[in-house]
């Protein structure tokens, strides 16, 4: 008996990108070409800026002009002490404030902690007369200090902690307890250890804003002594300095390598990170 096999050819689907996917690379590339361009501008004569040739000669002259013609070593400290010092801030005020919203028997907890939240819908120039004024009266204009003290209570900051520290299970707390640890001790050792990553999370969100901060600190600061990398880029980059642009584009990857560098490095730590925060 003889039987015969008709095989079928199998249909072969071919994946159509989503609209989401389409949406995501046309973000991604207008996001990233600005970007492109200043790394071209930066690392070719200036007679290149717009003249886009392959093999167009490569030059860190740019680099060398730009770190010459402006105290960009003294920007990158007053910056890096800027960004610590709000960082650490943020973390001892928006850590304690958490905690005592989260665990704390307090009367009219919650109103309490619904006008911290109001904070979040004010734009911060709307209070810059008034902090200038309160920084003018604590003698502070023209201080890093005076630059980061309005950031350091931060309610975006107090809510994630917040959230995270309810999420804790309160058999841990009475195990410290019974161990013989006050409220500070249960705080270091059982709550901050399980918040890594909301920590982790805030701390990336605040150093990208504080390094990237522009109008407050150019109202506040009037010399070098004190002015980040945005106010000094700022005034690096006014067009009555004459500076030509490939030389403000080498002064402007100067200024962002640091986070683009470590976030290169760091990015499944980052973005990890955003990830366990938000499941809590």
């Amino acid at each position: 008996m003889n039987t015969t096999t008709t095989y079928t050819p199998r249909a072969r689907y071919v994946s159509v990108p989503s609209l989401e996917t389409v949406a995501a690379w046309l973000l991604a590339i207008i996001w990233v070409f600005p970007l492109l361009y200043a790394f071209w501008a930066a690392f070719h004569p200036s007679e290149f800026m717009v003249n886009f040739e392959l093999f167009a000669p490569l030059t860190l002259e740019n680099f060398t002009n730009a770190w010459s013609q402006a105290p960009f070593a003294r920007y990158y400290l007053n910056t890096f002490a800027l960004v610590t010092g709000v960082v650490i801030g943020q973390f001892i005020v928006c850590t304690l404030a958490a905690f005592a919203f989260a665990r704390f028997p307090i009367p009219g907890k919650n109103v309490l902690f619904m006008l911290v939240l109001i904070q979040l819908f004010v734009f911060p120039e709307v209070l810059i007369v008034e902090n200038y004024r309160i920084a003018s009266e604590l003698g502070l204009i023209n201080t890093i200090t005076g630059i980061g003290l309005p950031y350091v209570a931060s309610a975006l900051g107090i809510f994630l902690l917040r959230q995270t520290f309810k999420t804790i299970p309160r058999e841990l707390e009475d195990a410290a307890r019974i161990e013989g640890c006050n409220w500070l001790e249960i705080l270091w050792k059982v709550y901050v250890p399980l918040a890594k990553p909301t920590y982790l999370a805030y701390g990336l969100v605040s150093i990208s804003h504080h390094w990237n901060n522009f109008i407050w600190p150019l109202v506040v600061t009037n010399s070098v002594e004190s002015r980040p990398l945005t106010v000094g880029l700022g005034i690096f980059s006014a067009p009555e300095t004459g500076v030509n642009w490939a030389t403000v584009s080498a002064a402007t990857l100067l200024s962002i390598a640091p986070l683009l560098i470590a976030f290169l490095l760091f990015q499944r730590q980052f973005v990890q990170s955003f990830l366990r925060a938000g499941i809590r």
